[in-house]
């Protein structure tokens, strides 16, 4: 991309910006309604016209709602996609909403919805408008959690997600790049004032970008610093890989058990260590992943047991035990836990 962040972006431009994913059969593309995602659709569109064979591109926006104006953005959408050929829906997040935790609980319907929709439509991927300013933002927001190297990752340009690819192409490009490519197409875009509530999170750390900015850690700097730490991950997840093939991780009699020799991980850095004993809770675990904070806590365990001469231990932790005895470490499901007296 150039240098300038307040370019609009050309037709090549674009043509790099999707590249990967023209032998995709058919792509959905998350429109919201707010410029990034006009852009998105904008930009994909001129791309597909411009392949003599390509994917099909089709259209979708989640109405979550939560907002009057939702309805209207939606189908503002939807003339934008029929004047650029491209097939739209809009799906409603339907059903009781939470009073705690909306974003993640949204964030998650969306995913679901457009999930849904790439299934119906034969679609291999899903196309989000995340731009460096959300990459900047996300690892600010993920820093103060406390998040380790992985988190600090932050977003990445593609991942799996249930059978179906998420990419996001946009995410080495400003926010004010798309605005002046759509403002030199002439294209209307929403604009949704939620992103500027300060009950929330993200809008708070939003409004301190200027001032973060001015100290040199602006959305270039604070992206390029997530694409180092998913870098010093990428080789983490190397060694760590390398370590579960030493260890023989999975007991080879009970594929829903892990066993291996206590003295040999204790030998293993501590980010390695924890890495391992994380795959293996995931694995066999039913809670969901294990949280870093908790599964530092159990590593703590291990290692004193384990350097006091191999005292027995057995712990749990996302749906999964932990035990350590005869030298062994062995992770297999827990029980289920038995209900509290009514």
């Amino acid at each position: 991309m150039p240098d300038d962040d307040h370019s609009p972006i050309s037709v090549a431009q674009a043509k790099r910006l999707f590249a990967d994913w023209k032998s995709a059969p058919a792509i959905v593309l998350a429109v919201s309604g707010g410029p990034d995602s006009m852009a998105l659709m904008w930009l994909a569109a001129r791309w597909r016209r411009a392949l003599a064979r390509g994917p099909r591109l089709v259209a979708v926006t989640v109405d979550h709602g939560l907002r009057t104006e939702a309805a209207r953005e939606a189908r503002d959408v939807k003339r934008l996609a029929r004047s650029l050929e491209v097939p739209h829906r809009t799906l409603r997040w339907t059903g009781a909403k939470p009073k705690t935790g909306l974003p993640a609980a949204a964030r998650a319907a969306r995913y679901r919805l457009l999930a849904q929709a790439a299934r119906s439509n034969g679609a291999t991927h899903i196309l989000t408008a995340h731009t460096r300013d959300d990459q900047a933002e996300t690892l600010l927001m993920r820093m103060l959690r406390g998040s380790g190297i992985a988190g600090l990752a932050a977003m990445t340009r593609v991942s799996e997600r249930e059978g179906l690819w998420l990419a996001r192409p946009l995410l080495d490009v400003s926010k004010a790049q798309l605005v002046a490519t759509l403002n030199r197409a002439r294209i209307n875009f929403a604009d949704d004032p939620t992103n500027r509530d300060v009950s929330y999170t993200r809008p708070r750390l939003r409004a301190l970008m200027p001032a973060l900015a001015a100290e040199g850690g602006d959305s270039k700097n604070l992206a390029r610093l997530a694409a180092r730490l998913a870098r010093a991950n990428a080789a983490l997840e190397v060694l760590a890989d390398g370590a579960e093939r030493y260890l023989a991780l999975r007991d080879r009699n009970d594929a829903a058990r892990f066993g291996f020799d206590a003295a040999t991980f204790a030998g293993l850095a501590e980010e390695i260590r924890l890495r391992l004993l994380k795959r293996a809770i995931d694995r066999v675990g039913h809670e969901g992943p294990a949280e870093l904070g908790k599964l530092e806590a159990v590593l703590a365990v291990l290692d004193q047991a384990i350097a006091a001469g191999g005292s027995r231990q057995k712990l749990t932790l996302a749906g999964a035990m932990v035990t350590l005895i005869g030298g062994r470490i062995h992770v297999e499901p827990a029980p289920p836990r038995r209900a509290k007296p009514g």
